[in-house]
């Protein structure tokens, strides 16, 4: 599963021409050159901002703390690079998914825009075929990404609430299921609304804690980047715990944790992506390649890199617990509630998400009229994931995530020569890149020179 999601990176950054090297700049500059707070979303869409943003809502979660802490353990300082590597060539996979679910969007009987991987894999098979690898995309993924994960995301909420305040798991879910329910049944206004007010904050606030604790350790972070380029291909050259990790063990993890992370090529983001407010797919293309940026080369790397700074894996802990030590080594007793804190707000968005990419699939399965009976089939599940034991419920994740790997991956080969097609004419062609450009650029200078 883990190669194939890389050698579909590998493909697709080849068949582009590496937009993640040739157009990052131009790729910041549609993302962050001309967005606005406040803005509306209605039935027609969201801004490109706020798909941007929903769509790291799903991809930044818990697995961002826990996750480098099972790469690093499991694989040594090296599986850091495998992670780099990994996100680098997913953003070639990310950028044809937003691609393609552009294309390939719609409009439902009730005026709303929607789209996604069941509608591209619709178009890349036109026979029965594809209408049932269709309709079984979207079947995995309302099972693995929105049921089985809203209960996995309530369980550590209400866990980690338990461990720092004491309150009693059922108490969380109930109170987390009225937060869900209070920003779903405002629909797709309310949902971008919430997501772009959480998202700047959560990642801002634990982006400054993992920058203070680094900076206490400053002096140890050129070693913990020399152990990561080192280990990457030597790991047991570092000795210490890591004498027993094999290259192949660093490679493993690594690029597992980095592909897992940003979801490139899991088939989640682009239903985010779909709904964008923008004037060409490509545009969307683009932006989509900043949510890895921002998931695995900024958050994951800070989890990374001060987890090997503070020397917190050598505590004998395991997953959260590592970061925690990390934390505790500066704070004291209140990074244990600072990582609380974080956890709330990165499985809350995650849960959001996730109801958010299910409930288009559900209403492609049943009807616009249907939604209501999804509302509280989640929220059912939020409540039900807060007091349940779910190691089960991680193993049905990972088996329907696997599912849609394959749904998906499927689908993106299928049209990969419309993807490229878009691509090639959007770059020879110049018309909607330069207007996009320009516009960003014209309205930045009009700012700065007070006209605006």
């Amino acid at each position: 599963m883990v190669f194939i999601l890389l050698g579909t990176g590998i493909f697709f950054s080849f068949r582009l021409r590496f937009p993640q090297i040739r157009r990052l700049k131009d790729a910041f500059l549609i993302t962050f050159g001309d967005f606005k707070f406040g803005e509306k979303a209605n039935k027609e869409g969201m801004s490109s901002w706020q798909s941007l943003v929903t769509a790291i809502a799903g991809q930044v979660g818990t697995g961002n703390i826990a996750g480098p802490a099972t790469a690093i353990m499991a694989g040594g300082p090296g599986a850091v690079f495998w992670i780099w590597l990994s996100a680098f060539l997913g953003m070639g996979t990310i950028f044809s998914e937003a691609t393609a679910a552009q294309k390939y969007k719609t409009t439902l009987s009730d005026g709303t825009v929607t789209g996604g991987p069941a509608y591209y894999i619709r178009a890349a098979f036109t026979g029965k075929f594809g209408k049932v690898l269709a309709g079984a995309f979207s079947i995995f993924l309302i099972i693995g990404f929105g049921m089985a994960a809203a209960m996995v995301q309530g369980n550590t909420i209400a866990d980690a609430i338990n461990n720092s305040f004491g309150i009693p798991p059922l108490i969380t879910g109930i109170v987390v299921a009225i937060l869900l329910f209070a920003v779903v049944q405002g629909g797709i206004t309310r949902i971008a609304s919430t997501i772009t007010k959480i998202v700047p904050i959560m990642a801002i606030f634990y982006t400054v804690c993992g920058l203070c604790i680094l900076a206490i350790n400053f002096s140890s972070i050129p070693e913990a980047f020399a152990m990561i380029f080192k280990a990457a291909f030597s790991p047991r050259a570092i000795g210490g715990g890591f004498t027993g990790i094999a290259v192949r063990q660093a490679m493993q993890y690594g690029i597992a944790r980095g592909l897992f992370s940003n979801e490139s090529g899991m088939g989640s983001t682009p239903h985010a992506h779909a709904v964008a407010k923008v004037k060409h797919p490509c545009d969307q293309g683009l932006a989509a390649m900043m949510s890895v940026v921002i998931d695995s080369f900024i958050i994951l790397t800070i989890s990374c890199v001060l987890i090997l700074a503070t020397g917190s894996y050598q505590s004998g802990a395991e997953g959260i617990g590592v970061i925690q030590g990390a934390y505790q080594s500066v704070f004291g007793h209140m990074g244990s509630i600072l990582i609380t804190i974080t956890i709330f707000f990165f499985c809350f968005s995650t849960i959001i998400a996730a109801y958010f990419y299910g409930g288009q699939n559900f209403k492609k399965l049943f009807g616009v009229r249907s939604v209501p009976a999804y509302i509280v089939l989640i929220l059912f599940f939020v409540l039900f994931g807060s007091i349940a034991t779910v190691s089960l419920v991680w193993a049905i994740c990972d088996t329907f995530n696997g599912l849609m790997v394959f749904a998906n991956l499927i689908g993106l080969y299928g049209i990969n020569g419309v993807i490229v097609k878009l691509w090639k004419e959007y770059e020879e062609g110049g018309t909607d890149l330069d207007t996009t450009l320009n516009t960003i650029k014209k309205k930045r200078a009009a700012k700065k020179s007070g006209a605006v």
